[in-house]
């Protein structure tokens, strides 16, 4: 019973991971600014969610206590998602994606000091490989290029998800995981939604079918279940697990967008595999 429930555990996170992995295939397809494309959507993803939470009956009420935390996650999210599409817009699916996945390192180093775990030095290990297989992945650094403009936006695209994560972490034991990333979604929407009228959003009347994938799959679905993960598995365990989200948002490029990877980025998601076979197997024990 325990290892079938392990098992499907497992199979949740890697589902969460290749739904949301679609971000980086539609954030390159969708032609429209940056702060549109998140504002329309977090509306669309809460209106989404808002209905399942009335379907199954889930409390969308929250403790005055918990309302500034969840508040300031839906900031950092908000952030995290912007940030990173502007990674995405500057580079490829390869570079925007893995430019955001150091966050499992910079959360193994957050953890202990926010969530006072104890510091894990396999953790650390397996950060550094993960690491290490986005320096496969990565072009050569030139200050000059948009390419590196994209891994800039992307590390601090990282740093507000891994605080995200662990702000969340502390709320998953209180609340479903679909009311917590509704209140982001609310957070995020009442704050670009003005950007809606003063930026260019007629757009969305040819491209509101990817847009609303985008909303539905992407977030509403993916990232739900990646927040109902935070109940199974430590946020770093989870971060590490989640590695595996590039290469399903590679792959998906591939087929879509048909941006081929090279010999480096095949060794760089081996790398970056195997750190998850590794912590995979380590949850299990």
């Amino acid at each position: 019973m325990q290892q079938k429930t392990h098992f499907t555990n497992l199979l949740e996170i890697n589902l969460a991971m290749f739904f949301i992995s679609t971000s980086g295939a539609l954030g390159r397809y969708i032609d429209m600014p940056v702060p549109v494309i998140i504002g329309f959507r977090a509306l669309f993803a809460a209106f989404f969610l808002y209905a399942y939470c009335r379907w199954k009956n889930i409390s969308i009420s929250i403790a005055p206590k918990d309302r500034t935390g969840i508040v300031l996650s839906g900031i950092l999210m908000g952030a995290h998602w912007i940030t990173y599409f502007y990674a995405l817009k500057l580079s490829n699916v390869a570079i925007g994606m893995l430019s955001i996945f150091t966050y499992p390192i910079l959360t193994a180093f957050l953890e202990p000091l926010i969530l006072k775990t104890r510091f894990q030095k396999m953790h650390l290990l397996l950060a550094l490989l993960v690491l290490l297989g986005i320096y496969f992945l990565v072009p050569d650094f030139d200050l000059d290029n948009s390419y590196t403009k994209a891994v800039c936006f992307g590390v601090f695209s990282a740093l507000c998800y891994a605080i995200r994560n662990l702000i969340t972490k502390t709320k998953v034991k209180s609340y479903h995981g679909s009311t917590l990333m509704w209140y982001q979604l609310v957070v995020i929407s009442i704050g670009l939604l003005p950007l809606l009228f003063v930026l260019d959003s007629s757009g969305i009347s040819g491209q509101w079918l990817p847009v609303v994938t985008l909303a539905l799959l992407t977030t509403a679905i993916g990232h739900t279940l990646y927040v109902l993960s935070f109940k199974k598995f430590s946020i770093t365990t989870a971060s590490i697990l989640g590695s595996v989200q590039p290469i399903y948002g590679i792959l998906i490029g591939v087929v879509f967008l048909n941006e081929i990877p090279s010999l480096s980025t095949i060794i760089g998601g081996a790398l970056i595999l195997t750190a998850v076979v590794i912590e995979s197997v380590r949850t299990y024990k």
